[in-house]
């Protein structure tokens, strides 16, 4: 199933799916504001840093994986029923809305999709504008227990290039070490190879066809001959590449502790410039 959906057809299926607003973007906290100043009729709204992570410690990384019990309580909260499809979105590039689709998706609902080009395409193609909150009857979704499944740890990114592909999705100036705004260290994962999430998406923050994905992954060397795992700055952005990698038929392992988890844990070794 295609993990996409265009704003055309959410709207021509209204009534017929959930849809789950999941606006955030690093530094700020004003989603939920945004999302009652305007948001897609009927949308309700996720929290992604108290229900889609969790706190825990720095050697976890800013966005550590909330646990399972507790995904499958919010997912019932936000109105989620059994056989309901799921659509979700956010306002930036679709990067918090790909961390929902994937956590979802890691935990057993197969009908979830993330609106391509989020709210901003919503607007320009003259979608219904709602305010104020939505307020929804608990579902009864039944999310499975994923565990360790579809994920690595620290010393599992550690290992990773030696038998994998492991991908780091953040900006190249940061992969060579050259600028690091958020992280103890500069620098990337030794072995690790840089596929910016921007060589994903279009200047107006959809998802490119899935050929012109496949070739980037490709010229990464991340072709599917070897497993592919990837992370970030916390988790969040390596989530997008996953759902990247689906459109291209690339199956995506992810490090939700990311650089973050990395920089913080003492002894990690650190590459820089292009190695």
């Amino acid at each position: 199933m295609n993990p996409l959906i265009s704003a055309a057809e959410l709207r021509s299926r209204f009534g017929e799916v959930h849809v789950l607003d999941a606006r955030w973007q690093l530094g700020r906290d004003d989603g939920r504001e945004q999302y009652l100043a305007g948001h897609i009729p009927g949308a309700v709204f996720i929290d992604v840093e108290h229900e889609l992570s969790r706190h825990g410690e720095p050697g976890e990384g800013r966005h550590p994986l909330a646990d399972d019990a507790a995904l499958a309580a919010a997912a019932r909260r936000w109105g989620i029923r059994t056989g309901v499809p799921v659509v979700v979105y956010d306002d930036h590039r679709m990067l918090s809305a790909s961390r929902a689709w994937w956590a979802l998706r890691r935990a057993g609902l197969s009908d979830v999709r993330v609106l391509d080009g989020g709210w901003p395409a919503w607007q320009a193609a003259g979608g219904e504008v709602a305010t104020g909150d939505v307020q929804v009857a608990e579902g009864d979704v039944v999310l499975t227990t994923p565990g360790d499944v579809g994920v690595i740890d620290t010393a599992g990114a550690a290992t990773w290039p030696a038998t994998g592909v492991l991908l780091d999705a953040r900006a190249a100036e940061r992969y060579r070490g050259e600028t690091e705004p958020i992280d103890p260290l500069p620098g990337h994962i030794p072995g690790a190879r840089n596929l910016p999430i921007g060589r994903m998406l279009t200047a107006d923050g959809r998802f490119l066809p899935a050929s012109e994905i496949a070739a980037a992954f490709d010229d990464a060397g991340a072709d599917g001959s070897m497993p592919i795992a990837a992370y970030c700055g916390s988790g969040i952005t390596a989530a997008q590449l996953a759902l990247a990698g689906t459109i291209a038929g690339r199956e995506v392992t992810v490090y939700p502790g990311s650089w973050s988890a990395w920089s913080n844990t003492a002894g990690m070794p650190v590459a820089t410039g292009e190695d």
